[in-house]
This record gives C-alpha cells, structure tokens and sequence, in this order.
C-alpha cells in the first residue's frame, strides 16, 4: 500500500505575476477520499489570468492557490471507505462540487454547473480558495473520479476536462447534425469544440482565428474551411444556423451574431470581462437569434471519455507542449502566445520546485 507523502511539489499562484513551484502539504484522505498521484495537468486559460492579471473574470485572487483543475492521473490509495477506483486505476477528474448552499438562490435542479454555491479546482471564487490539482499528489473526493481505459494513454485523457466543456456547449446549441455551424476562435476550447461537432455531425464546419496555426489544427480536427479573423466581410456572410462564441472577446461576439442566419442560434462559450460588453444587439433582436450561454460542464465527461474510449472524437491533435513541474514558467509562457501553442501539458513526475 502506498504512503501518504506528507508533501507534494506543486504549482502555487501568489500574485499577479508570482507563480511559484513549492513543496506544499498533502492532507491525508478523508474516508470518501482517493490519492490520486497526478500524471498530467492542462493550463487552462484561467490558469493564465490568474497568472497574467491575479484575477479569473470576477474570481479574484486573495491568497495563495494551488492551480489546476484539467487533470489526470492514478490512483494511490483508494478511499478507505470502499467507494470509488481501487488502487492502480487511471482516473480523469471532473473539478466540479455542486452546492446549493443555503438554497435562497434559484436555480434549476437538473443544471448543477449553475448551483450558487458550487467549487471548482484550483478557482479563487471562493474564500478560502479552492485549492487545485497541480500538485503530484491530491486527496480527492471519489465521485469527483472518473476511471478510464487502460487502453486510453493519459497524455491523451488529459484532454477530458476542456473536451467536455466543449461538449457541453455543442449540446447548448441543440442539434447541429447536418447544420452550418462557425466556430470562433480555435484556441484549445475552439478547437476541441469543432473535434466535438465533427462528433455531433455537423454538415459543416467554419472556424476563424486571428493566427495560421489554430485554423491548421481546426482542418486537422475536421473544419469544412477556416478564415482568418481580419477577413470580416466573409465571416459576415458565413450565414451559420450556429454559431459557437470561444475567444472571450467582444469582438468575437460581435463576428458571430453578424455571421449568424436569422432564426440561429449563437452560444456564448468563452468567458469576456467582467463589465458591459459592446455588441450588435440590435441585429440579434431583428434576426431573433437565440443567444445561450455555456458554462462548464455537467456528466458530458462521461460521454467524451467514452467516445474517446471508442475512437469516435480526436483531440490529440490539440496539444502542442508538454513541459515537466520543473519547466513551469516556460511552460506557462509559452500558453500564453496563442499563435504558436495550443494545449500545453505539465507533466507531474520527478520534477521537483524551480523559482
């Protein structure tokens, strides 16, 4: 039986700009707990702003927080009380921990990603902060771990997470089969996002992208065509029955009611700043679009594991880097330049704290 370490290395965000690797302390599991000993880890793009601008939207940094929540490993020690994986077992994590909280919210039951109270790996919405998964070792609760395949390779299952958030939003849009569906931005969620409609059957796929590289991947996951993000007139003229927004820019938002037929739908996935945003409203109501927000995921994770299990969604072709703990401030800057990288991996082996 493996020990509990009493420390793990781990990647610690401080401030803006004080991203730290540093031994922290391992809880030993409470009895609905496993250890999981991580294998791979995703940065995120909040993982980024935290990172960049101390803050994730409206989740501000206010103490130290391990970060990481796109996460998979094996299990060390199963939980003592029998529930979950048992030791050896690759596991996939979904960072999600429903809560209600003292039910004076409102929110419908069957959306447990919109409970007012709810965590989030490595998230600083909440005070205390909800710690992450970028650590070697973490105690995580059992029905947060998803087993895999032994037949599906970590390095690829490291996707699970991100993939189902684009999951999630293709199942925001309704049914896209045999539909034109324009995906904008083709950074990893963009990109898993048109691996996911490729999945749905789409009858066509347009993605547009400020870079070359992303609108590359997005052919090889299965784009019809791409576009590059300064050619406006022919995005404008795209006339998309869907339309799927995922660079988090107003800019991008204002592209994908402009390219979308009357009566589409637009869906907003990428997360834009806090505050107002100007978009061409008034052309949404005239055309009676239907704008959907998507957030995060429900159990879609289970069904892209096993359509990764069956071979019927691609996503290795989305990760560009991968770098161990002790490489971390190359590996985040190097997330950071989306011309040049798409999902960049950190690797939780031996690698121990680097400044």
């Amino acid at each position: 039986m493996t020990a509990v370490p009493s420390f793990a290395p781990a990647v610690v965000i401080h401030a803006a700009g004080d991203l730290r690797v540093e031994q922290v302390p391992v809880p030993p599991p409470a009895p609905n707990e496993a250890l999981v000993e991580i294998a791979y880890g995703g940065i995120c793009g909040s993982d980024l702003h935290y990172w960049t601008h101390g803050a994730a939207g409206e989740s501000i940094l206010r103490e130290p927080l391990v970060l990481g929540h796109e996460v998979v490993g094996t299990v060390a020690v199963a939980a003592a009380d029998g529930s979950g994986p048992t030791a050896g077992t690759p596991v996939a994590v979904h960072p999600a921990r429903p809560s209600a909280g003292d039910g004076s919210v409102r929110y419908p039951g069957d959306r447990p990603n919109l409970s007012p109270a709810g965590t989030y790996l490595g998230s600083a919405a909440r005070r205390p902060h909800t710690g992450g998964a970028f650590v070697r070792y973490r105690s995580l609760a059992t029905d947060m771990l998803r087993p895999l395949s032994p037949g599906l390779a970590l390095r690829t299952a490291a996707l699970v997470e991100p993939a189902s958030v684009a999951w999630h939003a293709v199942r925001r849009a309704g049914n896209v089969a045999g539909r034109r569906v324009l995906v904008v931005g083709a950074g990893p969620i963009g990109a898993l996002t048109v691996a996911a409609l490729r999945t749905a059957g789409a009858g066509e796929i347009i993605v547009t992208d400020l870079h070359r590289r992303p609108l590359e991947v997005a052919v090889e996951l299965g784009a019809s065509r791409t576009l590059l993000a300064s050619r406006s007139e022919e995005i404008a003229a795209v006339d998309a029955d869907v339309a799927i927004e995922s660079s988090g820019s107003s800019q991008g938002l204002g592209s994908a009611i402009r390219a979308t037929t009357r009566g589409g739908t637009v869906v907003l996935l990428g997360l834009l700043p806090p505050g107002d945003a100007p978009v061409p409203v008034s052309l949404a109501i005239a055309r009676e679009l239907d704008l959907r927000g998507s957030f995060r995921f429900n159990d879609e994770i289970d069904e892209v594991i096993t359509a990764l299990e069956g071979g019927t969604l691609r996503v290795e072709e989305v990760i560009s880097h991968e770098f161990d703990l002790g490489q971390t401030h190359r590996a985040f800057e190097v997330a950071r330049d989306a011309a040049h990288s798409g999902k960049v991996l950190l690797t939780f082996g031996e690698g121990g704290p680097s400044s």
